[in-house]
């Protein structure tokens, strides 16, 4: 239907349905007057338009709670479990799967150890439990889920797969979304680690307030992310940030310092020994503090190349050695400030493990919204094909 003036009028009421969801989404419960100024659109079309997204399941009535005196105006909310989306964490040593609503809120948290040395059938056989596992726990069926991200280590190409370098046996032979799509018929999306790391520091930890972010992963491995304009930037091949393959730069034999103090017992586990070398460090023990000034130093290489290729706003250290972000962040920045122009502020991550899953999830959510607006928003009774 169009009307005189040449406006597709269902296409106009789908553009002000989208304008009133994104105002709701994260927001408290409001009423239609609230909503009408939000949007801008009048009150009567605003009226219009929410009772149809009532209908539709879109939009929930909240009833009132006997607090107010005389008849309150009614108020509506997102009803935010109209659909939930997956963030799955493939690393080398666990599987992590986080569930979430349509507004990001995690409703459950499923880990799934698995050994580093897993061949692909024994690591897909372990993400194909987790993802059993956490759907179980939740109540929930694969066709409940209306998009699935998996964060993988290595840079992930057009088709999903990890074909120029992940450290995991096998998995470049891998793809995740094929194996995925024999159980989910919703958009399944593969992304490296380090870069989705990067989305969930800027949606929910420590670079909030920051659009130009360089993450890095510092740990047993050492990797990237970058963020550029509020942008992730994946580059033309999805290798983007993945410096450390430039021997020079010296990512890959960084973690050797840590894990070859010689002060180490002999008795440490070797996925003791950061450790170890990390509470040695602030006791003055001096091997350990000689193993983790070189382990800085190395990694302000890569870092420092970084930050004067893009000058970001921010450098968030994260993996499992920020947990000793004290004892690296001011060394860190010294070594930058000897190697750059400008040296950004250096923050410490606050996601902890869930870091990657966090961003698989963001991804997966911003999937949605692309969808809907491209097209359109159905009833949410099941996911879109």
């Amino acid at each position: 239907m169009t009307d005189a003036a040449g406006v597709d009028v269902s296409r106009l009421r789908e553009l002000n349905s989208l304008s009133i969801v994104r105002a709701m989404r994260g927001q408290p419960p409001a009423t239609v007057t609230e909503l009408a100024t939000r949007t801008g659109l009048s009150r009567p079309g605003t009226d219009v338009v929410v009772r149809g997204l009532v209908t539709d399941g879109w939009v929930k009535v909240v009833e009132p709670d006997g607090s107010s005196v005389g008849r309150p105006a009614r108020r509506y909310r997102f009803n935010a479990d109209a659909g939930h989306v997956l963030g799955v964490d493939v690393g080398g040593h666990k599987i992590l799967v986080l569930l979430a609503d349509l507004e990001g809120k995690v409703l459950r948290s499923h880990r799934l150890p698995v050994e580093p040395d897993a061949d692909p059938a024994a690591r897909l056989e372990a993400v194909d439990t987790a993802i059993t596992q956490c759907l179980a726990a939740a109540g929930m069926r694969p066709d409940q889920i209306w998009a699935v991200t998996v964060g993988v280590t290595g840079p992930v190409d057009a088709t999903g797969r990890t074909t120029l370098f992940t450290p995991l046996p096998g998995w470049a032979s891998v793809s995740p979304a094929e194996h995925l799509a024999a159980r989910f018929t919703c958009p399944i999306l593969v992304e490296n680690d380090c870069k989705l790391a990067a989305v969930a520091e800027r949606w929910q930890g420590a670079a909030q307030d920051a659009d130009d972010i360089v993450y890095l992963l510092a740990g047993m491995r050492t990797g990237a992310g970058l963020i550029l304009d509020g942008t992730l930037r994946r580059g033309y091949g999805g290798a983007a940030g993945e410096i450390g393959a430039l021997k020079a730069v010296r990512w890959l034999s960084a973690p050797s310092h840590i894990e070859n103090c010689p002060a180490v017992p002999v008795d440490v586990h070797p996925n003791d020994k950061a450790a170890w070398v990390f509470n040695h460090a602030r006791e003055g023990d001096r091997d350990a503090r000689t193993a983790l000034r070189r382990y800085v130093k190395d990694l302000a290489v890569g870092a420092a190349a970084l930050v004067l290729t893009l000058d970001p706003q921010v450098v968030i250290l994260g993996g499992g050695y920020s947990r000793s972000a004290d004892l690296i962040i001011e060394p860190l920045a010294q070594e930058l400030r000897r190697l750059c122009l400008r040296v950004p502020e250096i923050r410490a991550s606050n996601l902890g493990a869930d870091s990657v899953a966090l961003g698989a999830l963001r991804v997966a959510l911003d999937q949605i919204d692309a969808r809907l607006f491209t097209d359109g928003m159905p009833a949410p009774l099941t996911p879109r094909p």
